[in-house]
């Protein structure tokens, strides 16, 4: 009988945006309806997200629930983090700046 290597659950930045945004589990947890204890089995990745627990947690985090998996909030040098200080009206703009950028390199 051969035996299934238990998976561990994909890594998040759960943890990361919690404490970017200034929250605790406890609170992270009322503003999602899981108790505190689930909150931070889900850190650990202890426990598997689902994508209705993913979207609410980025919901009460104000961000996207594809960035609780693939962007650290607290990385001062990540595009990210300079495309959250442009003011929305300006990143239409910022946009077509990048595209000019990628098309010619420079």
């Amino acid at each position: 009988m051969v035996r299934k290597a238990k998976r561990r659950p994909r890594a998040t930045f759960i943890r990361a945006w919690r404490k970017y945004r200034h929250l605790t589990q406890e609170q992270l947890a009322d503003r999602v309806g899981l108790t505190q204890a689930t909150i931070a089995r889900l850190e650990r990745g202890d426990i598997a997200y689902t994508q209705p627990v993913l979207e609410a947690i980025a919901d009460a985090l104000s961000c996207e629930p594809a960035d609780l998996i693939m962007r650290d909030p607290s990385d001062p040098s990540g595009i990210w983090s300079i495309w959250d200080q442009i003011a929305p009206e300006a990143r239409q703009q910022a946009t077509k700046v990048l595209e000019a950028f990628k098309k010619t390199g420079s």
